[in-house]
């Protein structure tokens, strides 16, 4: 994202942080998990009118000109508040349509997880989405049926949403099938991407663990607090069971793997000796 949609993003973030906060205590929750529904219902209308689109982020026209077009298509189908966040979006100038749609997305997914902090779920949220990934990147077919680009959008949404019904929290299960209509990556990254999201709200970080046998409750929190205290902040571990490791463990924080297997230990001498 180039620095003029980044700034767009900011402000749009903005009015978006002053639309809730204009919510009465009482009704803050809803409003945030609805203007997170309805910004994931304004996009999935844009991704399919890709002229409307390009018409509200066009910058040679007027923002107030966008702004009254974004009204006259959307007043009657949102609330006020996911309304006044499109309007402040619209009168933005973005690199491109898609950054516009990309960023709609974004700010309805830290809506939904607003809504579940507020509600004291984030915790839940993150490690459902989390636990979600893992299960989909062991399940060969699921995931072909999620990345299969033939299948039509509300086909995929129907299988999660059978999968997760009763299951996860309302908040995971709307993050989760808005993401599998919309993928631009694996099934599986996209849900650790939402996990990771739900984490960075807490300002923690998530380290992907594999372990070669299962890691005791001690042990998790032995290794939370080594890398809480190496990373300079808090740090969730998710692990995940992997017995061609053979031993040891392999950690991923962000784009940093630290390789203690004994497999990777002999894939690392392996390369010495070519």
């Amino acid at each position: 994202m180039y620095a003029a949609s980044r700034e767009a993003l900011t402000h749009t973030r903005s009015a978006l942080e002053s639309a809730l906060a204009g919510v009465s205590v009482g009704a803050a929750t809803a409003a945030a998990a609805q203007t997170g529904a309805e910004l994931f219902t304004v996009v999935e209308v844009l991704d399919g009118q890709r002229t409307l689109s390009a018409a509200l982020s066009d910058p040679s026209a007027p923002a107030a000109v966008r702004q009254a077009l974004a009204e006259q298509v959307f007043s009657a189908k949102v609330s006020a508040e996911a309304l006044a966040t499109l309007k402040a979006a619209v009168s933005q100038d973005w690199s491109s349509s898609a950054d516009l749609r990309n960023s709609l997305v974004l700010l309805g997914r830290e809506s939904l997880l607003k809504a579940a902090d507020d509600q004291g779920q984030l915790d839940t949220v993150e490690d459902e989405l989390f636990r979600l990934g893992r299960i989909v990147a062991g399940d060969s077919n699921l995931e072909q049926a999620l990345s299969d680009r033939a299948t039509p959008t509300a086909a995929k949404r129907e299988l999660l949403t059978k999968l997760l019904y009763g299951k996860v929290t309302a908040i995971t299960e709307a993050l989760a099938t808005q993401a599998a209509g919309r993928l631009r990556t694996a099934p599986a990254d996209a849900f650790n991407e939402l996990s990771e999201l739900a984490a960075a709200r807490r300002d923690k970080a998530v380290a992907h663990v594999r372990s070669a046998s299962a890691l005791s409750a001690d042990q998790e929190e032995r290794l939370a607090a080594i890398l809480t205290r190496t990373y300079g902040k808090p740090v969730t571990v998710h692990v995940e069971v992997d017995p061609e490791l053979l031993s040891g463990l392999v950690v991923r924080v962000g784009d940093e793997v630290i390789d203690g297997s004994a497999a990777g230990r002999l894939a690392s001498l392996r390369k010495t000796l070519k």
